[in-house]
């Protein structure tokens, strides 16, 4: 691909080297959700959370197959918002692409401030919310280089990502086989016998804990946004999708069993310090919270990192299809969409500085609204790959599984999902929330789409 002055809209570079999309897909579900906020998951529904990532891990899987198929055939920085416009209409790729903008968007701040307190509790001189700020702004400094010197920035914080976990698996392996001292306790009994059984709080926590999980799932499907920038970009995504399967089992399934056989789940502190650092306290590691701060700091980081990174290509290929602000689709002489990224980071930075200075309530409202985002994501990757397939037929290299009773399936059990969510108590504020900031972004979508007069098929014929 060129790239193309300030002055006119241009195309991004290719400078993802093929290492880079690598450690990307494997490292880019890995974030503070599975180092602290699976505590909360297990703490909530027991041994039997394994249930719920379970399901989230096979949902994962299958609808990144569906994504694949679609994305090996048709590479685009807009990904699933590009086929949700070409296979439903206009409308669907306005409210998904902006959608998953808004959710990254409101990962910032998240991220930012999880780093800022580690360093608050590291150098207390200074605010929460400045070293969020500073770390945004550092960040958004990152994706304005080349797209090649955030790859290699994103390699290493990957790189050390998997490290930990790869040494954490071990170390509670080795333990667990009593080949180093553990705890009394320790073992697979905690997961049926012990401490009320498998299921101690009944199967409606492990459906109330899905939600949370697919909150640190979400991500998976951004390599075939990052496979664009890249030389191969049809390689690189098939070899993605076709790794997600032991990437999701291995750091996700793996390690979650681990702690669960460490930690019993009703364990006071599991929820409060995270299930990474409980399971180390009790496998009597030395530093265990300076440890486990490290490497939280390291997976914020980079996780903040790659958010700015997906938004603002996302926001970048909205405004190439005339869905966003024209200026938001021009690029550098690198080819970075700098007026993109500076609009995804200032977004997040003023979100994060809200959390200080404006009630809490107002934060937790914004939140709120991201909640149940990644399943109307998933849901318009799952309809979009069935269309497709009907108008391309079987010429395609990457295909989905037992198709297409495989992808019936996935939006039977997404739509349930949501239905389930909006009618459990504890989830209905954030299921609801989100499902009306859907409807308001699509009749946004419907207007701006019909006063720019783009017809509902938009050349589905040209996808593939």
């Amino acid at each position: 691909m060129s790239s193309l002055n300030d002055s006119s809209g241009g195309q991004l570079s290719n400078g993802f080297k093929p290492r880079h999309v690598t450690m990307l897909s494997i490292a880019g579900i890995i974030g503070a959700g599975l180092f602290v906020g699976s505590g909360h998951a297990i703490a909530a529904a027991g041994p039997a959370v394994i249930l719920a990532y379970l399901a989230a891990g096979t949902l994962v899987v299958l609808v990144m197959r569906m994504l694949g198929e679609m994305a090996v055939a048709n590479p685009d920085t807009g990904s699933f918002s590009t086929y949700a416009e070409k296979a439903i209409g206009p409308w669907a790729g306005f409210t998904i692409g902006w959608l998953y903008w808004w959710f990254w968007v409101l990962v910032v701040p998240i991220e930012a401030l999880a780093a800022g307190y580690i360093l608050n509790q590291w150098f207390p001189g200074v605010d929460t919310w400045i070293y969020a700020l500073a770390s945004v702004v550092l960040l958004s400094i990152t994706n304005l280089f080349g797209v090649a010197k955030y790859g290699e920035f994103e390699f290493w914080f990957a790189l050390l990502k998997v490290t930990a976990i790869v040494l954490f698996i071990g170390f509670g392996a080795m333990a667990l086989s009593g080949w180093v001292p553990a705890h009394e306790g320790a073992g697979l009994i905690n997961l049926m016998r012990e401490h009320g059984g498998f299921a101690p709080n009944g199967m409606a926590a492990v459906v109330g804990a899905f939600i949370t999980i697919m909150f640190s799932f979400i991500g998976t499907e951004s390599v075939t946004i990052a496979a664009a920038e890249s030389g191969e970009p049809s390689r690189n995504i098939a070899k993605a999708t076709r790794s997600v399967i032991w990437r999701i089992g291995v750091f996700y399934l793996l390690s979650i069993m681990v702690v669960i056989s460490v930690v019993p789940w009703s364990d006071p502190q599991l929820a409060t310090v995270g299930s990474y650092q409980r399971a180390l306290e009790l496998l009597d590691v030395p530093h265990a919270k300076l440890i486990v701060d490290l490497v939280v700091l390291v997976a914020v980081t980079s996780c903040m990192n790659s958010s700015i990174y997906i938004a603002s290509r996302m926001l970048y290929s909205l405004a190439r299809r005339g869905d966003a602000p024209a200026m938001a689709a021009r690029t550098s002489d690198n080819g970075v969409p700098r007026t993109a990224v500076l609009i995804t980071a200032s977004v997040g930075a003023f979100i994060a500085a809200l959390n200080h200075f404006a009630p809490a309530s107002l934060f937790d409202f914004l939140l709120s609204s991201s909640g149940a985002i990644a399943l109307l994501v998933y849901l318009a990757i799952a309809i979009s790959q069935l269309r497709m397939r009907r108008l391309h037929g079987n010429a395609l290299t990457l295909k989905m599984w037992l198709f297409p009773w495989l992808t019936y399936g996935v939006i039977v059990f997404i739509s349930a999902a949501l239905a389930v969510l909006v009618v459990t108590p504890e989830h209905r504020a954030e299921a609801t929330s989100t499902l009306v900031l859907a409807m308001a972004v699509s009749l946004v979508g419907i207007f701006v789409c019909r006063k720019r007069g783009k017809e509902s098929a938009a050349g589905l014929e040209r996808v593939y």
